[in-house]
């Protein structure tokens, strides 16, 4: 994603589980970011 503030490290944990069909209000609970952050991220990509 450009210019965002998510660290590289925590945006590819994000792709790995939305690629395992993990919701995103789960995978935000299990990396540590704001569940709206973790929606918005999976809409964007």
């Amino acid at each position: 994603m450009r210019k965002s503030r998510l660290s590289q490290v925590k945006q590819d944990r994000l792709i790995e589980h939305f690629v395992a069909c993990t919701t995103a209000r789960c995978a935000a609970s299990l990396i540590g970011v704001n569940r709206k952050t973790a929606a918005y991220y999976f809409h964007r990509h």
